[in-house]
């Protein structure tokens, strides 16, 4: 099997590249290096530039003909600029998904993976969400992935396509050999920020703790990112038989299930580094939101996909990354 990458320059679609490779699958890179690293593709064929770019799409399909789907990670995905930038948030997120699928059409390419998000879901009072909870995005971010889960079903329903959405949690981590990892030095979710606290030897910032979480702070579902590649490898390889009785589109969400809050995720960074974070709290950002996990076993069911690794180990493998990672992308 052959697969179109899309951002797989970036941190998860790096990622989902080296899951791919190691399981036999061979991979194809689009990637604007707006945002990602060209490290990061290194030994893969690679393409530098946007989806919307509907003549590059096409010779990337007639120099490999032999695609037979696409994981599409190409996004902006920082909460607080999406606030700022609204506009380039809709205009890279979804505007450029519009033309890109209809490049896809005219390629014949009839399987889509769409990289998505569960910040789409309106949180249940218990804090878990399956794919059936209703949506309630609260950020211009969130809001553009809900917009692309909509529009690609509704041209999955006219067109020879067909659609798997994984709504992703929060990815933490790095692929367990040190190939990719975070690009970004200072990133803006919690552990990268966490880490960057660590290394500069200051307070670490709890935004928001007034949340009706058990101890105020935000709560996540931290997923491994190689736990998240691997479904995708999952997802490739039974594609076809998760669309049936007229189904063109569904939604699998990929976390652990189990919530961990932001506090909770500071004392399990304290418990591998040798020296403690302090913390300070303050005010929530734009866009932040309480939080969630993900409930039910749909995962499971149709992808046989159980995540394997821990909180602890995301932690750990982060920290490793961050020792490397200014020597593999000099």
């Amino acid at each position: 099997m052959k697969v179109l990458i899309t951002g797989g320059a970036g941190y998860i679609g790096s990622t989902v590249g080296s899951a791919c490779i190691d399981a036999g699958i061979e991979t194809v890179i689009l990637d604007s290096l707006v945002t990602g690293r060209r490290e990061f593709t290194a030994g893969r064929a690679f393409y530098e530039g946007d989806i919307a770019d509907g003549p590059l799409v096409d010779r990337v399909f007639a120099e490999h003909p032999d695609i037979e789907a696409v994981v599409h990670c190409a996004a902006l995905i920082v909460v607080p600029d999406s606030v700022a930038d609204p506009v380039g948030y809709y205009r890279n997120n979804v505007t450029a998904s519009l033309e890109f699928v209809g490049h896809l059409l005219r390629n014949g390419c009839h399987r889509l993976l769409f990289s998505s998000s569960a910040s789409i879901y309106r949180t249940g009072d218990d804090f878990t969400v399956d794919e059936d909870s209703p949506h309630a995005p609260q950020s211009p971010y969130a809001r553009t992935k809900a917009v692309c889960e909509s529009m690609f079903a509704d041209i999955a329903a006219a067109e020879p396509v067909r659609v798997l959405s994984l709504r992703y949690f929060n990815p933490v981590g790095a692929d367990p050999m040190l190939r990719t990892g975070l690009q970004l030095r200072r990133p803006s979710h919690a552990l990268g920020m966490l880490i960057s606290a660590h290394e500069a030897g200051v307070p670490f910032s709890i935004t928001g703790t007034d949340w009706n979480t058990r101890d105020g702070s935000g709560i996540r579902d931290y997923v491994h990112v190689w736990d998240l590649a691997a479904a995708h490898v999952a997802a490739l390889q039974r594609f076809d038989g998760l669309f049936g009785d007229g189904t063109t589109s569904m939604a699998i969400n990929l976390g652990t299930g189990t919530g961990t809050t932001v506090r909770e995720l500071v004392d399990a960074f304290n418990e591998v580094v040798d020296e403690p974070v302090k913390t300070r709290d303050v005010e929530s950002r734009p866009g932040d939101v309480a939080g969630a996990c993900t409930g039910g076993d749909r995962a499971a069911r149709l992808l046989d996909w159980r995540p394997r690794y821990s909180v602890a180990d995301g932690i750990r493998d982060s920290l490793r990354w961050a020792e490397v990672r200014d020597d593999r992308l000099s």
